[in-house]
């Protein structure tokens, strides 16, 4: 069957053209209300000021909401490595008939809309008491961003040459000298990867914050989400432009991670 090709170049520009402005505009127009002088969210601008800026990061809620996102991101990335991992491991080694169900259930909290997850975790957190606490609120985050670590260190244990932890035994190396000198080095890039996906995961969270966290956790997008009910002020769109900032450095992250973990492949 022969490959698809598109009738005429100019015109396959044009159309990838539109959909890029399609998806870019509604972000990029909320960049310059960021920089607006006034106190409402109109165009044309009043002017230009940093004050909104000066608000977000100068202290007071905003900071502390990034701090506690910031907080419980770092930790709940940490947790879903180890167990993500752990679990990428157990997945390639299991050959029972139901170990696609089991990679079901781990991939699920990616499949089920997150406001069930939420509530799960509510009922499962609320009798232990640690809904409106740190700890809630990494284990709530955690559950979502498993699946994030799971799949592309599944997908590298896959690719991965099962000769060399052979050619190591061979060579007199225990199974715990294989897995850190031969195994690790090879998922170490997926591993990266899936933090990076896990972290993002935790932090543009709103709907778990709101039925876990409590006064003390509020994080950045819940801030905002309450910001967008009280009072929407351009310090929304300043904390969107960080937000936007920070994404796309993660995004760049990945792809950098993507392209040293195809490289690597190609060379063993």
């Amino acid at each position: 069957m022969r490959a698809f090709k598109f009738p005429w170049k100019p015109l396959y520009w044009l159309l990838c053209a539109l959909i890029l402005m399609f998806l870019l505009v509604p972000i990029a127009a909320i960049i310059p209300l960021s920089f607006s002088s006034g106190s409402f969210l109109t165009y044309p601008l009043p002017g230009l000021s940093l004050r909104w800026y000066h608000e977000v990061l100068g202290g007071g809620k905003w900071l502390t909401a990034l701090g506690n996102s910031l907080y419980v991101g770092v930790f709940a990335t940490v947790i879903s490595v180890i167990l993500g991992t752990l679990a990428a491991l157990g997945l390639m080694r299991l050959k029972a008939w139901w170990s696609d169900l089991l990679k079901l259930v781990m991939l699920s909290p990616m499949i089920v809309p997150v406001i069930l997850i939420a509530v799960a975790c509510y009922f499962f957190l609320a009798p232990l008491s640690l809904t409106s606490s740190y700890s809630g609120l990494i284990i709530a985050h955690t559950v979502i961003a498993v699946p994030f670590v799971v799949v592309p260190v599944l997908t590298a244990l896959e690719m991965l040459d099962p000769n060399l932890a052979r050619a190591a035994a061979a060579c007199g190396a225990t199974p715990r000298v294989a897995f850190l000198r031969v195994t690790l080095p090879g998922i170490m890039p997926a591993m990266a990867s899936g933090a990076l996906f896990a972290f993002a995961a935790s932090f543009d969270d709103v709907v778990i914050a709101l039925l876990i966290a409590g006064p003390d956790q509020r994080t950045l997008p819940r801030e905002m989400f309450s910001g967008l009910r009280d009072s929407m002020t351009p310090a929304l769109t300043a904390v969107a432009t960080i937000m936007i900032i920070f994404s796309t450095t993660l995004f760049l992250l990945m792809q950098m991670l993507q392209r040293r973990a195809r490289k690597a492949t190609r060379a063993k």
